[in-house]
């Protein structure tokens, strides 16, 4: 994150974010007649509108922005897009949106959308071939010509850049002697990649991806070696339960969401933490995890109430 003499420091300070997050440990019937006890890393607590691993990955672009307007990319229903667009609000930052799909642009905004453009966010929406190039200089070009956001300092889609890792390394640190393994839900595979490195040997990482396609082993290496110039920490990967990729909520994921609530008195979020909870509870089913491991599942958010995307 951002050093304490650093001129960006007070800025991002004067927005109070809770850390370390609390840790609490539940009691569930699933893990515990397998002999693992859970904890719950209630990153969704650090801040009421920049949450989890917003906070994270956003804090240390923000001050590396240095009060310049902010350009970033997102689907409609993005998470990273709504937080951008509070930081804009709330330290009097300039937000760029650049949305996924320019079908998008004629037809009334979706929850998520109207609140990145009620916090102030500035909405382009690009076509989904373009957009697909983003990462590549010249398209990166013509979309902030086009978006007339070539003076802004750029986030990628979902936050994660070398900056962002280092900013979840907190992450790791912040559970080191905790758990055995702690496990997040992964979007681009920057927390992590931030997380791993964070984390004390002997420990490992487990990351669940909400997306299908498998891409994300070749993301988060690269992304270590972007922040650490290699790879850090032990970590691995299980793609099984995206449920048919990103926002699909299928009825069965949305009952065991519900469920967990009942048991726990946690608000689920559906599109990550969710997907999060079912593989873990699937992996202890499976005697993944040997008697006596202690697990930490990082909760990254809360549920949006108007804008999540249901998919059966």
């Amino acid at each position: 994150m951002t050093s304490p003499d650093s001129p960006d420091a007070p800025r991002l300070a004067a927005l109070r974010p809770r850390l370390p997050s609390p840790v609490r440990e539940v009691v569930d019937g699933r893990f515990e007649r397998r002999g693992v006890r859970l904890l719950l890393k209630r990153d969704d607590l650090i801040h009421p509108e920049l949450i989890g691993n917003k906070w994270r990955k956003l804090a240390p672009n923000l001050a590396a922005a240095d009060g310049r307007p902010v350009v970033t990319f997102g689907g409609a229903y993005s998470n990273h897009l709504r937080a951008t667009a509070a930081a804009g609000r709330l330290l009097g930052i300039p937000t760029v949106g650049v949305v996924r799909g320019d079908e998008l642009a004629g037809r009334p905004l979706n929850p998520s959308l109207a609140r990145c453009a009620a916090d102030g966010m500035r909405l382009y929406f690009a076509d989904r071939a373009t957009y697909r190039r983003k990462s590549e200089p010249r398209a990166l070009a013509g979309i902030l010509r086009a978006a007339d956001a070539e003076e802004a300092y750029v986030v990628p889609e979902g936050g994660s850049n070398a900056e962002a890792v280092r900013g979840c390394r907190a992450l790791g640190a912040e559970l080191r002697d905790r758990a055995d393994v702690v496990a997040v839900a992964c979007g681009t595979g920057g927390t992590l990649a931030g997380l791993a490195a964070g984390l004390a040997p002997g420990q490992r990482a487990v990351g669940v991806p909400v997306l299908k396609g498998g891409f994300l082993t070749a993301e988060t290496e690269a992304l270590q070696r972007q922040a650490f110039g290699g790879p850090r920490g032990t970590w691995s990967l299980d793609d099984r339960f995206h449920f048919g990729g990103y926002a699909r909520v299928p009825d069965e994921l949305d009952a065991f969401a519900a469920d967990f609530e009942r048991r726990h008195g946690l608000p689920v979020e559906r599109l990550y933490v969710a997907k999060l909870l079912y593989g873990l509870v699937t992996l202890a089913d499976e005697g993944a995890f040997p008697r006596g491991t202690t697990v930490a599942a990082v909760i990254t958010g809360r549920p949006f109430p108007a804008g999540r995307a249901r998919f059966p």
